[in-house]
């Protein structure tokens, strides 16, 4: 009895001192979140340290060095760190060590995961083959399994999936824990987030309790252990607890420059349950900018379902302030002097409220717009998902009566007959098949792309497809365009020209335009 007395005298301490004047702790994320420029200068001067240090003396370096580049993006912004675990990958393929090649598959699907790419997760998940790597790299790589299915059913809250999500996700969590050294914060911290989704909440805030009471943990691992430990206390209704948590978690996210972050928008909501809408407000600005700048997907549908609620509530606020200013003129109306002043408070209120309902229109237009950018890249995606699995389908039964005609030559001993086939395969009719199929489902997708192209240029300049011609060179390279591919090693490896050429053909192309050609692409973007 004793025993237990004394846990629940510890328990209402800790909670009292978390839930202790919160509103000093949000003067303080104030005061570090106008300071964030200075933190992300020293971030953005650690990363020009890094590239500056990158030497090719062999690729093996060459690889380390990639994947400090990785390290050094993989909270900070998507497509820099998928960037250089594509790098860490292409170099790993041209050295043949299958090591090198899965560790590069595993930074590609953090990178994947944390954008919210839950589909190209699980597929570059599952091309690991994990028994080429050591115990640190499977620990990495169980944990991010983990991870992929905790988050698919937080994004699910659905009662018959998200129970079987939360089942994988423990399994490969105990895998990660009996690979973590003991003791590590990785250990501890694993064994606290399996506790929280199996509904051992006290184990687990025991766990991250002891975790924050150490001094040497990094700002990046403050930041996820107040976070998590924070969905204990929402569960159990204890906000103001869990807004100082929370608030603590956001302070070292700013620090450490850390951008894929839940934490903030958390803070948000809950500032925003309580009525505070101006410290509401201003997490949520810090929400969006944090999931723009990082790319994660899922962020920005989960800030574009508050932002709306809490916009709505400032400009009522604002209203309900040019209320009180016209009742007050109403009572002194027989002062000239205080009518005069009050009729120029309530202009600048009038003026706020305009601002407020700008701002709202403005937010309003850009989900929209956002919301317009999803359904096309979701109805892309559908399209060649379809295409490619018809392809490959194709592709393979060609293949499988290829691999039969060759057998049956062989059990017949007529190896001229081998070899007339293999000869035969024609390489340059498979690629023009190939660029013809991806002609058509990008026209299907896109069928006045052609002549939104050409309304770009003098009727004299404009081109003119041959017979049977769907896309030529020149479409082709700006319909990769259209559909997000930007980077010119990119375009070149698709159509198998060198860097230079496809520089080349833009440039000509651009240089014919109407428009500007710092315009010229965005216009290919704004063809529907």
């Amino acid at each position: 009895m004793k025993q237990i007395f004394a846990c629940l005298l510890t328990l209402v301490f800790f909670q009292n001192l978390l839930a202790q004047d919160y509103h000093s702790q949000l003067d303080t994320l104030n005061q570090v979140i106008h300071q964030s420029e200075r933190y992300e200068a020293r971030k953005q001067e650690n990363i020009r340290n890094i590239r500056h240090s990158i030497s090719p003396a062999s690729p093996e370096l060459l690889f380390a060095q990639y994947h400090q580049l990785f390290e050094a993006f993989k909270v900070y912004k998507y497509d820099s760190a998928y960037f250089y675990a594509q790098k860490q990958y292409e170099i790993a393929r041209s050295l043949g060590k299958d090591t090198l090649i899965n560790m590069a598959r595993i930074d590609v699907s953090f990178s994947l995961l944390s954008a919210g790419m839950y589909k190209e997760t699980q597929e570059t998940l599952d091309s690991v083959n994990i028994h080429t790597l050591s115990d640190k790299a499977k620990a990495t790589y169980y944990a991010l399994l983990g991870r992929f299915y905790y988050d698919l059913g937080d994004f699910d809250k659905d009662v018959n999936y998200t129970p079987g999500y939360t089942k994988k996700g423990n399994a490969f969590m105990d895998s990660t824990i009996s690979l973590s050294p003991p003791g590590s914060f990785d250990n501890r911290y694993y064994q606290g987030l399996k506790d929280i989704k199996s509904g051992n909440n006290e184990s687990a805030r025991a766990i991250f309790r002891q975790l924050l009471s150490e001094h040497e943990l990094t700002d990046h691992q403050v930041a996820v252990t107040a976070s998590t430990l924070s969905d204990i206390y929402i569960q159990r209704g204890l906000d103001d607890s869990a807004i100082a948590l929370l608030i603590q978690s956001a302070i070292a996210d700013i620090r450490s420059s850390t951008r894929e972050t839940a934490a903030i928008f958390n803070l948000a909501s809950l500032l925003y349950k309580k009525g505070d809408v101006k410290n509401a407000y201003t997490c949520i600005q810090r929400a969006i900018e944090d999931a723009t700048f990082y790319g994660a997907r899922q962020r920005k549908v989960q800030v574009s379902a508050i932002l709306p609620l809490i916009e709505g509530e400032r400009v009522n606020i604002a209203e309900k302030e040019k209320n009180k200013l016209i009742a007050y003129a109403a009572v002194v109306t027989l002062l000239l002097l205080a009518v005069i002043g009050l009729v120029i408070a309530l202009m600048k209120q009038i003026r706020k409220v305009k601002q407020a309902q700008e701002a709202l229109m403005e937010a309003h237009k850009r989900l929209q717009v956002a919301n317009e950018k999803l359904m096309e890249s979701n109805t892309i995606k559908e399209e060649y998902i379809g295409y490619f699995f018809n392809y490959n389908s194709d592709f393979f039964s060609r293949i499988e009566r290829f691999k039969k005609s060759i057998d049956q030559k062989i059990m017949e001993r007529k190896l001229e007959d081998v070899r007339f086939l293999v000869n035969n395969i024609n390489l340059k009719r498979e690629k023009e098949d190939l660029l013809k199929s991806f002609d058509r489902v990008f026209l299907t997708l896109f069928p006045g792309f052609v002549d939104g192209f050409n309304a770009l240029f003098k009727p004299e300049d404009q081109i003119h497809l041959k017979d049977n011609e769907l896309l030529n060179t020149d479409l082709r390279i700006f319909a990769l365009i259209r559909m997000g591919i930007g980077d010119n090693e990119k375009i070149a490896h698709i159509l198998e020209y060198s860097v230079n050429t496809i520089y080349t053909y833009k440039t000509r192309i651009k240089n014919k335009s109407l428009l500007p050609n710092e315009d010229f692409e965005q216009a290919i973007m704004n063809i529907k």
